[in-house]
């Protein structure tokens, strides 16, 4: 006989109810009564919920607040869960509207190791190679993107750029990627990185919105309508790819009115680009998460998806929530140490804790999950995970790189702390578990990529 998982079963009864067609036209009281009847209560004294964009969240004993938190892999905690009727209300935040459970979250992995598909890396070729001889006079370029791309560059090139960023989970990106390579001719610096690994930093929405709205203040709607059009056509290009997905599919329907020519985006524009983002993000669908939105619970999000990321050393007796908080102050401890208190209240109790003593005391054993220089054969200087924490295979690499770099900088923004030009700890470390695999080869090309270069 199976034994008992009180996760397990919680969160399948949920997922039913949430999935059946009449769940969205319930009254909001019966959906959130739903979700408190559902509550477990685990041995530690923790108590739990299944709710929002199907994930658990956890409420903290002192202050009742709720967390967005990954549920314990340990069997007997689960198994030692029950459901229990407790009377604090449900925050409308953790009650399921019904498209979060169904909606397509897309991958964590990096760009390191799985390359960006042939046909994408054409698509974006294509309309890149459209925006050759575009006049800055026509396009000017100003704003984060103009320290990054040559002078003679017209803003149409940053267009398509800031939509890959923005769009990427985690652009930490193969340093031979041809969807880097092909931008080459437009730069005016070497990307940041190191020599395996462009860790790029993410536009923000407010990045795009400032390419529109200069143009529509400028004068020239028209000119801000065809970057819009850009912005779109880019993220329909990339979004088969599931690292791009969940953002490349909002997009179009965020700026969907600009394009239609029904919106007001162009009156808000003479307002400020501000009131531009409040307009776009409006209209973003509210199973994609931003950190543009909340910057606290889009950090909350990247542990999640870190702490599920190392679910395979579960396997191996050791608890994914405490690595993923050990490996969060390793970052922290190699970069911004103080940045941690700006962390702390949008962590639940345990892994609050967890990070505390990790970073405060150097013989906490948990340290030894740090990565340690030394660990990678005929690259002394290079830094690699303790054997225990190696992912079995190159998806689970990619995904634990990509998790950890999202995470890493999720917390930048939160604390706002400036993006390190190397990359994170934790992130830097798992790229010697794909760098010694080669890179998926072109259609009909064997061999390595002759036109490819690091840049």
């Amino acid at each position: 006989m199976r034994q008992w998982d009180g996760f397990d079963a919680i969160e399948g009864d949920v997922r039913t109810m949430v999935t059946d067609p009449r769940w969205p036209a319930l009254p909001f009281a019966a959906r959130a009564q739903a979700v408190a009847l559902r509550t477990l209560a685990t041995p530690d004294d923790g108590l739990w919920r299944f709710g929002a964009h199907a994930r658990w969240y956890r409420q903290d004993p002192v202050d009742g607040r709720w967390h967005l938190s990954h549920p314990p892999a340990d069997p007997l905690m689960r198994s030692g869960a029950r459901v229990v009727q407790i009377a604090s209300a449900v925050p409308p935040q953790l009650v399921p509207s019904g498209p979060d459970f169904t909606a397509d979250r897309g991958s964590v992995q990096g760009f390191v190791g799985p390359d960006v598909p042939f046909e994408i890396t054409e698509r974006v070729r294509d309309l890149l190679a459209a925006q050759r001889g575009r006049r800055p006079e026509d396009f000017p370029l100003h704003g984060p993107f103009a320290g990054l791309f040559a002078a003679e560059v017209a803003s149409p090139v940053a267009a398509v750029w800031g939509t890959l960023m923005w769009c990427a989970y985690a652009p930490a990106f193969d340093g031979n990627e041809v969807l880097l390579s092909m931008f080459g001719e437009f730069l005016a610096r070497p990307l940041p990185g190191d020599e395996w690994v462009r860790w790029l930093p993410p536009a923000s929405l407010g990045d795009l919105v400032a390419l529109y709205g200069e143009r529509v203040r400028a004068g020239h709607p028209e000119a801000g309508r065809r970057l819009v059009a850009l912005m779109a056509a880019t993220a329909e290009a990339v979004r088969t790819d599931p690292r791009f997905r969940p953002r490349a599919s909002a997009l179009p329907a965020m700026v969907a009115p600009v394009l239609h020519r029904t919106g007001q985006d162009a009156a808000a524009a003479h307002h400020g680009d501000d009131a531009v983002r409040h307009a776009w993000l409006s209209r973003c669908p509210s199973h994609v998460t931003l950190s543009e939105s909340s910057p606290g619970d889009h950090f909350q999000h990247a542990v999640y998806d870190l702490v599920r990321a190392l679910g395979f050393i579960a396997r191996k007796g050791a608890d994914p929530r405490a690595v993923a908080a050990s490996l969060l102050a390793a970052d922290l401890s190699a970069h911004a140490p103080r940045a941690a208190d700006r962390l702390y209240p949008w962590l639940d109790p345990e892994l609050r804790h967890i990070l505390h003593v990790v970073l405060t005391d150097p013989a906490h054993p948990l340290r030894g999950c740090w990565p340690r220089a030394g660990g990678v054969p005929d690259f002394p200087s290079a830094s690699a995970l303790p054997s225990a924490l190696h992912p079995p295979d190159r998806a689970s690499a990619a995904a634990l790189l990509g998790s950890a770099y999202a995470t890493g900088l999720a917390w930048c923004r939160l604390s706002g702390t400036e993006v390190p030009e190397r990359g994170f700890a934790t992130a830097a470390a798992v790229v010697h578990r794909l760098t010694h695999e080669r890179d998926d080869p072109l259609p009909g090309v064997s061999g390595p990529h002759p036109h490819l270069r690091h840049f």
